[in-house]
């Protein structure tokens, strides 16, 4: 059993700060619901590194949202619900495509500066998507412009607090109500931090595997600390695998856009044979998870380790200024796209599942709030459309702060929960040994192809690192890898639950979807385990 907290202390001992409202997370869900709540609450923004170190600085293709005159939201609906495979949220995904335009305009209004063409926002398309509405800035840099400009406001606003390197080490919670977080400042120290409302926008879970597109802050902190609170963790199965990540000796897994294959860019094995009209007619633009599997096939039938993307029949002059950071990143590492093939194969790259919310993005657990990739608001479903991530967490992060501010104040009185248990032992085996282990046991076992003999295998080796919920913690790699363990428990338990193949979640022993049975949801809940719910998509 893990238990609610992970480590030992008395809130009498502990100093006390107070605030209106605690954002945990500096991504666009952060800095956007931050700069929101501002207007009339003072607010704490928490980082566990920097303002700047999130996913969203690394998303490249783009944010989606009905722009051009030919799209419509019905458009944008239909394609987020296919791409969901019948797990979306109907009433979810209407929220998205309607007030979806709006928030791209207020980034606008916020100092981002997409790119134009002829003095229009310009737009591309991207997989699964039937119209070209995907905005983009500096060709391929659009998340690092996003935080940018958010992090400006941020940064000069009166009423919010930075809190770099401080960490989040849990909720602290009272008769079903969260009441703030504990917290470890850069020097060890301890302090309670409450406020009327938390807000988790703390990203996603990348380094549960080897191979991830995720910077290494993407420890599914939000995800384990809302579910040793008691908050409902809905469809942790569903973990999307970006199909083309750079695969180089020496280079890290960067990501390679979904916009490649989007402005034309074509998939080829290792004998410079295109493969993807053996897997679906949308061929390269299938949806991520089938053109994922596709490369992993073809790998193995040709006894490779990636395959190539091939850009290089398009001009040099529109891939250099489509996408700058890409021919770069690729050039320094002896690779020119405009001419040479690109090593690809996938990685884990989002996090479907999360914190289950409402519209507003509340928790089941009164005060508690989730926006972003530790969310789950229904919007994705069993696999994500390109792109929807940007836009809805601007999309549900002003949700939030407009429920946030009808909340009444906390009442701030003694609690009646007794915190203080007793743990002695430290951790033997070094954290970055357990770390690596644990990505080796995901990629092994709970991949892209999982089947019950694997999955089950996986759960009993991860089982093994139980123990360290009972260990004294201190340190920061320390709680990331309690929380990683977390999260690798849950993604593990409801691939095994789900005996179907779905959207990202892939069973070779139950190759095919079954809606007879499972068009339904996972939810676990740390003390009744895993809880089925029906699925309101249509």
């Amino acid at each position: 059993m893990i238990p609610q907290y992970l480590v030992d202390f008395d809130l009498q001992e502990i100093p006390t700060i107070n605030t209106d409202c605690i954002i945990v997370g500096s991504g666009i869900a952060g800095l956007f619901a931050a700069i929101k709540a501002s207007r009339d609450r003072r607010v704490i923004l928490i980082t566990k590194k920097s303002v700047m170190e999130s996913n969203t600085r690394y998303a490249q293709g783009g944010i989606a949202a009905v722009i051009a005159e030919d799209d419509s939201p019905e458009y944008h609906r239909q394609d987020t619900l296919m791409a969901g495979a019948g797990l979306c949220s109907s009433a979810a995904v209407n929220v998205l495509v309607n007030e979806g335009p709006e928030g791209v305009h207020e980034l606008i209004r916020l100092g981002t500066l997409f790119d134009q063409e002829d003095g229009v926002l310009a737009l591309t398309q991207e997989g699964a998507h039937s119209h070209r509405r995907i905005l983009h800035a500096n060709g391929d840099a659009t998340g690092y412009e996003i935080v940018r400009a958010l992090a400006e406001q941020v940064e000069e606003n009166d009423n919010i607090e930075i809190w770099d390197d401080h960490y989040v080490i849990d909720l602290i919670t009272d008769a079903g109500e969260c009441r703030g977080v504990l917290m470890q400042q850069p020097g060890g120290g301890r302090l309670f931090l409450q406020a009327d409302a938390t807000i988790l926008c703390s990203g996603g879970a990348g380094q549960l595997y080897r191979y991830t597109t995720n910077p290494e802050v993407a420890t599914g902190d939000g995800v384990a600390i809302a579910y040793r609170a008691g908050a409902h963790i809905r469809d942790m199965e569903f973990i999307q695998f970006h199909p083309t990540a750079l695969s180089y000796p020496g280079a890290p897994r960067f990501l390679i856009s979904e916009a490649v294959r989007g402005e034309g860019a074509v998939l080829r094995n290792i004998h410079g044979e295109r493969f993807m009209d053996r897997y679906h007619e949308l061929l390269e633009l299938a949806p991520r998870d089938i053109v994922a599997r596709a490369i992993v096939s073809e790998m193995e039938i040709t006894k490779s380790t990636f395959v190539y993307l091939d850009i290089t029949h398009e001009s040099p002059d529109m891939v250099k200024h489509r996408f700058p950071t890409i021919y770069e990143t690729c050039m320094s590492y002896g690779l020119d796209i405009t001419s040479d093939w690109i090593p690809v194969a996938p990685a884990a790259h989002y996090m479907m599942g999360g914190i289950k919310t409402d519209l507003n993005g509340e928790s089941n657990i009164s005060r508690l709030f989730a926006c972003g990739e530790v969310s789950s608001t229904g919007v994705h479903g069993a696999n994500r459309l390109a792109s929807n991530s940007l836009s809805e967490a601007i999309v549900f992060g002003r949700r939030i702060i407009e429920r946030v501010r009808q909340l009444p104040p906390l009442t701030r009185n003694s609690f009646s929960t007794d915190f203080i248990e007793a743990r002695t032992e430290h951790p033997t085996q070094a954290i970055v040994e357990r770390r690596l282990k644990l990505q080796k046991i995901m990629v092994r076992y709970v991949g892209l192809r999982r089947n019950e003999e694997m999955l089950t295998k996986g759960l009993e080796e991860l089982k093994r690192q139980l123990p360290i919920f009972g260990s004294v913690l201190t340190k920061r790699e320390e709680y990331e890898f309690a929380n990683m363990l977390t999260c690798c428990l849950l993604v593990t338990e409801s691939a095994l639950a789900r005996e179907e193949s779905r959207g990202a979640h892939y069973r070779e022993d139950f190759p095919q979807r079954n809606d007879t049975q499972w068009r339904k949801h996972l939810l676990q809940i740390r003390d009744l385990g895993i809880v089925e719910e029906l699925s309101d998509d249509v």
